[in-house]
């Protein structure tokens, strides 16, 4: 298999983020700066984190740290039943914020450093977090942050857990590489609504655009505009959702200066118009 990087949007004014996701049987190993908790709410397959290659089923429950190579390969399905897994990502700089230094989340804290290597936690009865899971994809604001703070204790009280990976040795050639794709993503956040320019984006790391465009869709398996593209749109869907800001203006806000583009993209990548798609969020 091959290792791919990527860059997880948690949006500024967010924690946190949970998505109900497809298990595809092409998986490729990837690692990303966030913190993920990973639920398996249907398939059997492999899974792979860091050094650690074991099976998972229905039910598999995984707290992995920032920068841990990880995938989730199927290979079994239920008859008449889609592979899905329960994602939620959330900032590594969570354990700095002032909230997570009350006494009542030390637990949480040292859960989040122990997940480094990667915890698997072993619920006899995985029903109760399943719910909450599924109801955190669809609530936003304070409700969604009870919702979580419920799941990590949970975890606490789940004295069943295993750590999957051994320390990670990185080499200094994936260290680096690490590095430069972050710089990138980090370009891209920073200046999303100015404008984004291949030049600029392939000087932040020292290299010609031509030479850029080659490393970028090595590391990532999208181009670089691809990748742009999909930032505007993930940019675009949770304003969308949680604001009433004008879908002209978000067009603008979102790096695109032609409404009628905007409109075409966001169809392309979310299956729906940005005035369909914020219609079902009411």
């Amino acid at each position: 298999m091959e290792f791919v990087f990527e860059k997880i949007f948690v949006p500024n004014k967010h924690s946190f983020i949970s998505r109900k996701l497809p298990l595809e049987s092409n998986e490729k190993i990837h690692s990303h700066k966030n913190f993920e908790l990973n639920y398996i709410g249907s398939g059997t397959g492999r899974r792979i984190v860091g050094d650690n290659i074991s099976g998972f089923e229905k039910g598999d429950l995984v707290l992995m740290g920032p920068n841990l190579p990880h995938c989730w390969e199927v290979l079994d399905t239920e008859k008449n039943t889609i592979p899905y897994c329960i994602v939620t990502h959330f900032s590594e700089e969570i354990t700095n914020a002032e909230f997570f230094k009350l006494p009542e989340l030390e637990g949480v804290v040292e859960l989040l450093k122990a997940a480094n290597r990667g915890l698997r936690f072993k619920v006899e009865d995985d029903s109760r977090i399943r719910s909450i899971l599924e109801k955190t994809t669809t609530l936003h604001g304070l409700e969604y942050y009870i919702e979580l703070l419920k799941i990590f204790n949970i975890l606490m009280n789940t004295e069943e857990r295993e750590q999957l990976s051994n320390p990670m040795d990185q080499t200094q050639n994936f260290s680096k590489n690490l590095e430069k794709i972050n710089k990138v993503y980090e370009y891209v956040f920073q200046n999303i609504q100015e404008g984004i320019k291949l030049e600029e984006a392939a000087s932040v790391i020292n290299m010609a655009p031509s030479s850029f465009c080659r490393f970028f869709k090595k590391k990532t398996k999208v181009t670089f505009m691809e990748y742009v593209k999909s930032v505007r749109v993930g940019i675009a869907a949770k304003l969308l959702a949680e604001t009433d800001k004008q879908i002209t203006q978000i067009c603008f806000e979102c790096g695109y200066n032609n409404l009628a583009n905007f409109n075409h993209y966001f169809k392309k990548s979310m299956g729906k118009t940005p005035s369909e798609y914020r219609k079902s969020f009411r």
